[in-house]
């Protein structure tokens, strides 16, 4: 069974798109989801974030997104450290998965599958890709942030140029029904060519 990445910038609309493989009958991990979820429910990692930014990394115990995001965003290196105990328990959550699908492919969705090598274990890449000022309005919009958070969010992740070159698919995510059209053939393509290498 082939694994294919799924990735785009903040705001390029990566989950719109998983929802559309979805429609075809895809089965898709959203990496992200299942880290929030993680970081709330895992005692263990709780422990470890704890550990590492203090009782202020939860409120009533849920998870202080907004404390943590101030933290990170401006400091690399913690973000690094936050990501080094997220990433072990996500892969081990997405291998459990996969030994339970019956599909020609799935999907790993995720934001930063580049940023940290974990493309390279992936048959192909999709990016999701959208100009940057639709990015940056979708995300002022969606999360009702400052363009100034927008951006210091966009700093973390690498630039199109970078991922583009690394995309076996790029899907231009501007009208909804192009689209949809996009993920259509390249699903057929997908499995078009699992079928000649015998998947």
């Amino acid at each position: 069974m082939k694994i294919i990445g799924l990735t785009g910038g903040i705001g390029s609309g990566k989950s719109t798109v998983a929802g559309y493989f979805k429609e075809l009958g895809i089965p898709v991990f959203d990496s992200d989801l299942v880290a929030k979820i993680l970081m709330n429910e895992d005692q263990g990692l709780r422990d470890s974030i704890i550990k590492l930014f203090g009782e202020k990394a939860y409120n009533k115990d849920v998870l202080n997104r907004e404390y943590l995001a101030k933290k990170v965003f401006r400091d690399s290196e913690l973000l690094e450290r936050l990501n080094g105990l997220v990433h072990p328990a996500v892969r081990q959550k997405f291998q459990d998965w996969l030994s339970e699908q019956d599909a020609p492919y799935v999907i790993q969705e995720a934001a930063i599958l580049f940023e940290h090598g974990a493309y390279k274990l992936l048959d192909e890449m999709i990016l999701v890709w959208a100009p940057k000022e639709l990015r940056i309005k979708r995300v002022m919009k969606r999360d009702s942030t400052s363009r100034e958070q927008v951006l210091a969010r966009m700093e973390n992740q690498w630039g199109d140029t970078e991922k583009t070159a690394l995309s076996d698919h790029i899907i231009e995510n501007i009208h909804l029904k192009e689209t949809q059209k996009q993920v259509q053939g390249i699903h057929a393509a997908i499995l078009n060519k699992s079928r000649a290498e015998g998947f």
